[in-house]
């Protein structure tokens, strides 16, 4: 069984209207958050082997933020591909992975992000993960699915959909 974790940036700021949308920072809550999701993933054993993050700024502050947090070193790659992508983008994307990463996190944008999360929820998801995740897909979301074909076979539907986790859930 494989794992793969969708994880929505923590929220940016918009106080400066002259950046480009890829190099606005994190906000404050959004520095706060992420740490709190990492903290979230370590106690749950969901260690990603390998993390694909889109290059924008406020992603790869938000996968610095989560990994320092994290219990051992996590290879990441900077996909540039999965920039503000559509679903299909962002599969293609995942189905490019080894098949030797069982545990893999995708960190990325909306709505993308989140209507590949729908778009994977297979039968023998959690109905109440899911409910919670289509009614909102927030900042430093985390989505947790269960992969049982190889990375390269993933298919719409053919994933369980077996946790879904906000920083507010965590107070």
């Amino acid at each position: 069984m494989r794992e793969l974790l969708l994880l929505r940036h923590a929220k940016s700021s918009w106080d400066d209207a002259t950046l480009d949308d890829a190099d606005r920072p994190l906000a404050a809550r959004g520095r706060k958050a992420a740490p709190v999701m990492a903290h979230a993933m370590a106690r749950h054993g969901w260690v990603p082997e390998l993390a694909l993050v889109s290059p924008a700024l406020r992603t790869r502050q938000t996968w610095a933020l989560v990994a320092a947090e994290l219990p051992r070193p996590v290879e990441t790659r900077l996909a540039p591909e999965i920039y503000e992508a559509e679903p299909e983008i962002i599969l293609e994307t995942i189905r490019s992975v080894p098949p030797a990463i069982r545990r893999l996190v995708v960190v990325g944008h909306n709505p993308g992000l989140e209507r590949l999360a729908e778009t994977l929820a297979g039968p023998g998801s959690d109905a109440a993960a899911l409910a919670r995740l289509r009614t909102k897909f927030p900042t430093a979301a985390l989505a947790r699915f269960e992969v049982a074909t190889h990375w390269s076979t993933l298919t719409s539907g053919a994933a369980r959909l077996v946790g879904f986790l906000k920083p507010r859930d965590f107070g």
